[in-house]
This record gives C-alpha cells, structure tokens and sequence, in this order.
C-alpha cells in the first residue's frame, strides 16, 4: 500500500513539475521588446483634428501611397484606390491593441490581411480574407519594416473611417434638403 502511496507521489510531483515548466512557455508567449508604451502617449485633441482635417487627409494619403509601394502592396492590388474597396485590414504576428501595440508574436508569421464580402445569394455574405503582403517570421523581421507594416494599417483604418464620416456628412446633407413637414 505504501508502495502505491510513494508512486502516486512521485507521479504527482512530475506532474506539477511539467505544469510548472509549460506555463513558463506561455509566459514568454509575447516578445516585448520595442513595444511602445500607450500609456505614456497623449491623446489628440478633436478640435486639433477638426481644424486641418483636410490637410491631415492629404498627408495620410501620401503617406499611404508611399507606404503602399515601399511594402509591396501594390503587387498584390495594383491599383492604389482599390485597395479601400476593402470592407477591413488587419495584421497578423503583431499586436494593435493598447495592451500588447507593438508586440511581435514569437513563431508567428507577419501579414497584412484585407477583408472583403462576397455574396451567396440574397442575403448571405461570406467573409474573404486576402494576403496583401507577408513578411515572414516576426523574429526575423527588421523594425524599421514593423513600423511601417503598423503605420499602413493604422493610416488605412483612418482613411476608411474618414470616408464613413464623409459618406454621414452627405446623408446629413441629403436629410437637411426634405422637407420638414407634411404640408
């Protein structure tokens, strides 16, 4: 009996070593260097943003365009104007969100990812997902090269959300020349 004791001991003691041993893996699940502390960046003032908002745009263009050509984007959507028919852009292999912005994931491949709607029938959409540009694996990638894949998508998601508000702006503008009344 106490023979089955000491073995079910030592069973449980590999056991908790191996546990032990695969959360320190996942505990280095994330590089972390080069990662850009959110906290420490002030947020932009809308008012600041409201008043050159053309000038703005103007400068996110160019440097979309420019970013565009530099990460070879434009082997995959030649032509630059096509690449917002795209409904979304998302990165593969690097965090964009506060907690982990910056952060390459160790083994992981580097993409960027456009998304579009094809529809099945009426009223069926289904999601495509097409690689814009793959970069390969995040440890080998240069930083000068992640900061510019991070700022293309940044600036893409500007863009595309500049374009919703100039599409309310016109739907604002359309409601504002009904008439008001039934009479």
């Amino acid at each position: 009996m106490s023979n089955g004791l000491s073995r079910l001991k030592a069973l449980n003691e590999k056991l908790d070593k191996k546990i032990n041993s695969k959360q320190n893996l996942f505990d280095n699940d994330f590089e972390t260097t080069n990662t850009i502390p959110t906290s420490m960046v002030e947020k932009t003032n809308t008012t600041d943003v409201k008043s050159n908002y053309k000038e703005d745009r103007t400068l996110n263009m160019e440097s979309l365009r420019k970013l565009f050509s530099e990460l070879k984007i434009n082997e995959k959507c030649p032509d630059f104007d096509n690449v917002f028919k795209y409904k979304a852009m998302n990165l593969a292999g690097i965090g964009l969100r506060d907690d982990d912005f910056g952060e390459l994931r160790i083994g992981k491949y580097i993409q960027i990812i456009a998304i579009s709607y094809d529809s099945i029938g009426e009223e069926k959409k289904k999601a495509k997902n097409i690689s814009l540009g793959y970069y390969g694996k995040g440890e080998t990638l240069d930083i000068e090269k992640k900061y510019k894949i991070i700022e293309f998508i940044l600036r893409w998601r500007y863009e595309k959300g500049l374009q919703s508000i100039d599409n309310y702006i016109h739907l604002l503008d359309k409601l504002k020349a009904l008439p008001k009344s039934s009479n």
